[in-house]
């Protein structure tokens, strides 16, 4: 896979990785040269990426507080994180229910923190500068039905991700975030197969066509590397110009 960064000697964990955007991201960082602890809670395509990649696999549920400590305390420090881990709900604002709404916070806000937290410690004792990239959303910076508990956890991430930016700074740490629109991993394509849903969608774009994962794997790398050096706090819409309208 052509890339145009270098991680050689640079140690990444990614969260999500077993799908999607993650599992892209990992592949784009072995082949840059990172070492990468692929981490997410599906055991088989977690060691189909391992082979496929030379990734260490990691199992591990982010809305898991218990899970992540014992997860991640006996791993060396790392250079960069990608917070990818996510779900969602789709449901009603008038239909949503509190465990819901407690589960999409769970895993795509405060298992981001969280991570973070502990991979941000491990960096300030080691006195290593590093890198946090978090997947956010397009649905952190507008309105979207059927998506209250999906919208509220990733604007929480971008809160998140301007706070660890501003703790952490003097510390070398940067801290951005990613907000793709949808993105055509293989459940995606499903999602958005039926014309009534998409073709109105896609006119919503200016660019009239929805992310490959490999467009919002390359920003995160960026963001990841040096050629990012003074650019923290970001909320980065990767989006077609959706938001610009």
């Amino acid at each position: 896979m052509k890339t145009t960064f270098d991680f050689s000697g640079r140690s990444v964990l990614v969260t999500g990785a077993s799908s999607g955007i993650g599992r892209v991201t990992v592949e784009m960082l072995c082949a840059s040269g990172a070492q990468v602890v692929a981490a997410a809670r599906n055991v088989g395509e977690l060691a189909r990426l391992a082979e496929e990649t030379g990734c260490e696999p990691l199992v591990l549920d982010v809305g898991d507080e218990a899970a992540i400590d014992e997860a991640l305390a006996p791993l060396d420090v790392f250079d960069g994180l990608v917070n990818c881990a996510g779900t969602t709900v789709l449901e009603r604002a008038v239909d949503t229910t509190a465990a819901s709404f407690d589960n999409v916070m769970n895993v795509n806000a405060r298992g981001a923190a969280l991570v973070a937290r502990h991979i941000a410690r491990a960096m300030i004792n080691a006195k290593r500068a590093g890198s946090i990239v978090n997947v956010s959303s397009q649905a952190a910076l507008v309105g979207l039905d059927d998506h209250l508990s999906y919208c509220a956890s990733k604007a929480a991430m971008d809160a998140i991700t301007r706070v660890l930016c501003v703790e952490l700074g003097g510390y070398g740490i940067r801290v951005n975030s990613v907000n793709p629109t949808v993105t055509l991993t293989p459940m995606a394509v499903k999602a958005w197969s039926e014309p009534s849903k998409r073709d109105p969608a896609l006119q919503a774009i200016p660019l009239k066509r929805f992310a490959e994962p490999r467009e919002v794997a390359e920003p995160i790398l960026f963001l990841l590397s040096d050629a990012a050096g003074m650019i923290s706090g970001v909320t980065l819409p990767i989006d077609g110009g959706y938001t610009a309208r």
